[in-house]
């Protein structure tokens, strides 16, 4: 009788020693980049908000405990798994380099972070101070370098969530600092229950409190609802948002200046017929993006008549999104209030300029990566004041779209007496990506912030109509010439979020360093214990 045997190569490397260690070694990396997959899988066009909680469940079972050198790196994967395929639009037309190397520089932020992580996660109610320290750290890169990149902060992806109401409470460092808070929580709770299941040894206030940390940002949210409110404190206004389009996709578009203005002048002629002819109503005013008209107008007797013309038609006054050029320095990006009657009226130079877009900083250095710089031959400046124009007795506070990311932008508008906040962007550079979705979504987060309608006119799209509760009434298609015209409410009202300013952020960033410190002081008293029993 004969038998057959299968044999196993012992030499595989699955089947040594190392290969055996190799294998679990690799699983706490790849839980940390799917972390932050889910981190951007939550963000908008997706409705998937609810996914940046097991994303930081994840997060905080991958950094729990961990050393601090482990958790960089760990942190370093998250990192790059959320900021790569969030920030992919900004390398739309200009190849991989500039997206590499701000997806890399965004994620080693969030890889400092998550050290802080780890540090305080050996602290007691340890969620709390990790939710702080991450808010710290969306805080720091709010901020530096080149004036900050808000982008991927955790509020901007929950503007159909649950906990939204938070924003009206302590604006954006508040709803992300609660959204991380439950995350982790989430994690300490499964935790703790299965701790206490599995040997009976942790006590059950202990399992209560990790519970706590997931039920209070949720009841938070819940007793914020009152403060979300759409009523119209002042009455109403009818406005009009244009979306002329733009020529060609990318960022050859303004090659073609005098074609993109020609697109908004006609598009808002089409609207005065519409008007004329009773399909749609007469609008209080007129809003057109940015860069709708990239020749300066004060400069251009052909564009000025070309807008005159337009607003003329359309008979109410418009703010036009205008490339400006002084006879010396920077160029501006400016809105200008045009009166049918008296012409340029009033101005707005915007105030946060975007770095690498309207100005190349370091540019000899760059330009040994990318030959793109050159684009921008004369950099932009930035303005110094508010901008808040009255438009037929509307108050409307003027955020120009990169603008929408700062809270500080947003806030100045609405406390120097914006009844309504106008977003005039262009998103044409960016082509079809998700870039103009996210920023749509930060808008109707600050609708809620401040209790505020919002109206996005965008060149080329998603154009829209926002209600101070954050729901979309109007939007558009991308690519395509329309006209959005709305009744939306006015308001005057302040909520805590606008009042408090930027204290809630500084209350958490305390917070966390208050975390941290403790921490050091901790490790700091442990190494003088172990040389004094040497």
């Amino acid at each position: 009788m004969s038998a057959t045997m299968t044999t196993v190569d012992d030499s595989s490397p699955a089947a040594t020693p190392s290969g055996r260690r190799l294998l679990p070694g690799l699983v706490r990396p790849f839980a940390a980049a799917l972390s932050g997959v889910l981190l951007y899988a939550s963000f908008p066009p997706r409705p998937l908000w609810w996914l940046v909680l097991p994303g930081f469940v994840l997060l905080g079972w991958v950094l729990f405990g961990r050393r601090l050198r482990a958790a960089l790196g760990l942190g370093l994967l998250a990192g790059l798994g959320f900021m790569l395929p969030l920030l992919h639009w900004t390398g739309e037309e200009v190849g991989p380099v500039p997206w590499l190397a701000l997806a890399a520089a965004e994620a080693l932020f969030i890889a400092v972070g998550c050290v802080g992580i780890a540090a305080v996660s050996r602290l007691a109610y340890w969620p709390v101070w990790a939710a702080a320290v991450w808010t710290l750290d969306e805080a720091v890169r709010a901020r530096v370098p080149f004036g900050g990149f808000p982008w991927g902060k955790i509020a901007f992806g929950q503007a159909d969530s649950v906990f939204l109401p938070l924003a009206a409470l302590g604006g954006t460092p508040l709803l992300s600092f609660a959204v991380v808070l439950c995350g982790f929580g989430l994690f300490e709770a499964v935790r703790r229950f299965r701790s206490r299941r599995t040997t009976g040894g942790v006590p059950r206030a202990a399992v209560v409190a990790a519970a706590a940390t997931v039920l209070v940002p949720v009841a938070a949210a819940l007793a914020a609802l009152p403060l979300v409110d759409d009523s119209a404190e002042d009455g109403t206004a009818t406005v009009a948002a244009i979306q002329g389009n733009v020529p060609r996709l990318g960022l050859d578009f303004n090659s073609q200046r005098r074609a993109v203005l020609d697109n908004h002048a006609k598009r808002t002629e089409q609207l005065a017929r519409e008007v004329k002819a009773g399909k749609v109503p007469q609008p209080d005013f007129v809003l057109w993006p940015e860069n709708s008209s990239d020749l300066d107008p004060y400069r251009n007797a052909d564009a000025r008549i070309v807008i005159d013309d337009a607003v003329k038609a359309i008979g109410v006054p418009t703010v036009v999104g205008a490339v400006v050029e002084p006879d010396s320095g920077n160029l501006r990006n400016t809105l200008i209030e045009w009166d049918p009657d008296k012409g340029p009226v009033a101005t707005y130079d915007k105030r946060h300029i975007q770095p690498f877009g309207e100005y190349m900083p370091m540019r000899s250095f760059v330009r040994i990566f990318s030959k793109d710089v050159d684009r921008v031959r004369r950099d932009f400046g930035p303005g110094e004041k508010v901008g808040v124009f009255d438009l037929a007795g509307t108050k409307v506070g003027l955020v120009t779209c990169y603008e929408a990311a700062f809270d500080d932008a947003v806030r100045d508008t609405v406390k120097h007496g914006g009844q309504l906040i106008a977003v005039p962007s262009n998103n044409a550079t960016f082509g079809r990506s998700e870039m103009t979705y996210q920023q749509l979504a930060m808008s109707q987060v600050r609708a809620v912030e401040h209790g505020r309608s919002v109206v996005v006119p965008v060149t080329s799209g998603v154009s829209a109509v926002i209600r101070p509760d954050g729901t979309i009434v109007r939007k558009t298609e991308m690519f395509t010439p329309d006209a959005l015209v709305d009744e939306v409410p006015l308001r005057s009202s302040l909520t805590p979020a606008t009042r408090m300013g930027p204290l809630p952020e500084g209350v958490i960033a305390l917070l966390a360093v208050a975390g941290l410190g403790w921490v050091t002081v901790r490790a700091v008293r442990a190494r003088q214990a172990r040389r004094g029993e040497a």
